[in-house]
């Protein structure tokens, strides 16, 4: 009869400490061209999805901070030149074919607010100072 193997844990494990300068030189390791996320995570010890993560908080960081206003200028109606018509593919006979207008604001961190051409411009600039705010 063979006896099974017994493993015994004599310290405890903690958790490692990462400083921001090793994360960092690990995620951007991680961003060069033709190198593979799980190969640096498994040099440097570390569970893939933890890379991931670093990853996504240290470039949502950057992201955020070099996000720039655009000025926007809203003009009267009758001062826009006439909107161009969107050709329908299968316009139906009782349908109007709708002008094209959508208005898309890039706010950064992947945030994005589009709105059709008929917007209440005074609606969008308290949503756009909402957001800007957070």
């Amino acid at each position: 009869m063979t006896m099974p193997r017994v493993e015994v844990i004599t310290s405890v494990e903690r958790r490692r400490r990462w400083s921001r300068e090793e994360k960092e030189r690990l995620v951007a390791a991680s961003l060069e061209p033709g190198v593979s996320v799980s190969e640096v995570a498994r040099s440097a010890g570390l569970h893939v999805s933890q890379l991931f993560r670093w990853r996504k908080d240290l470039c949502d960081r950057v992201d955020a901070g070099s996000s720039q206003l655009v000025p926007v200028e809203i003009v009267p109606a009758a001062a826009m030149p006439p909107a161009v018509e969107a050709p329908a593919p299968s316009a139906s006979p009782g349908r109007r074919s709708r002008k094209s207008g959508i208005i898309e604001i890039e706010l950064g961190g992947g945030r994005c607010v589009r709105v059709d051409r008929d917007v209440d411009a005074e609606a969008l600039r308290r949503v756009l100072d909402v957001l800007g705010s957070r």
